[in-house]
């Protein structure tokens, strides 16, 4: 049993402006760009992505297209898809706090389609912990962490403080 382990809040930081780095190297007129948070964890890191470069932001709900919905029903904290602009020949960027096995990205997929088709679909996430289940891989990456498949890694970023911001890695209790 993995032993619970936090990151420092300047690790963090740093990790996210990588992340905004990387964007704005790829693309240096990011007014272009929509980036869209993937429910729930996405979201905060996307509006703060969005604010450093300068681009559009919304949020994309994955609920009814999860391949495990009946094990994960949607959660209480729901937020809607809100896609600010037609994503029909648009550069859209998808954006999560942990890609693990990449069914969360499928689904986001699914979502984002149902909405038009983009000219170019790209991935960012804070967190690639490895294990993936689909062909899937991150464009941009924040931070690479080999954690067992026994840990869980849980992410909070506090849009009112992000001093409290927070990544805890800790052993994963499967539901009773």
């Amino acid at each position: 049993m993995p032993v619970p382990k936090s990151l420092p809040v300047a690790e963090i930081h740093s990790a996210i402006e990588r992340l905004a780095c990387a964007i704005r190297t790829r693309h240096p007129a990011p007014a272009g760009l929509v980036l869209l948070g993937i429910a729930n964890g996405g979201i905060e890191l996307a509006t703060r992505l969005a604010a450093a470069l300068g681009s559009k932001v919304g949020t994309l709900d994955i609920s009814f297209h999860r391949d495990d919905i009946t094990r994960h029903p949607i959660p209480k904290e729901f937020s809607p898809t809100r896609i600010p602009v037609d994503v029909t020949n648009a550069t859209v960027i998808l954006v999560d706090d942990v890609l693990f096995s990449g069914r969360t990205v499928k689904a986001a997929l699914d979502e984002l389609f149902d909405y038009g088709r983009p000219a170019k679909v790209e991935l960012a996430v804070l967190i690639d912990r490895a294990g993936r289940k689909l062909p899937i891989s991150p464009d941009y990456t924040g931070l690479a962490l080999e954690v067992p498949a026994s840990a869980k890694i849980v992410v909070q970023l506090d849009a009112a403080k992000p001093s409290r911001d927070s990544i805890c890695i800790t052993p994963f209790k499967p539901a009773a």
